[in-house]
């Protein structure tokens, strides 16, 4: 009998270590994904800023154009 329940534990032990290693991988993906994801909104941001600055000197350009005329 202790041999059955030094198998199970044994069974019960390698299931836990399983799991504890797929929840780390887990979360070492998804913290991965998430810089991912960060690095892609602070390139969208920048794009966005860059956008806006053009759109401010264009409405500059064409206010002064409106005002000549």
């Amino acid at each position: 009998m202790d041999k059955n329940i030094g198998e199970q534990l044994n069974k019960a032990y390698e299931a836990y270590r399983q799991a504890c290693m797929d929840r780390d991988y887990a979360v070492k993906e998804l913290q991965q994904k998430v810089e991912n994801y960060m690095q892609q909104i602070r390139e969208q941001q920048e794009k966005i800023e860059l956008q806006n600055s053009i759109i401010a000197k264009l409405k500059s350009q064409l206010a002064a154009l409106n005002a000549n005329r």
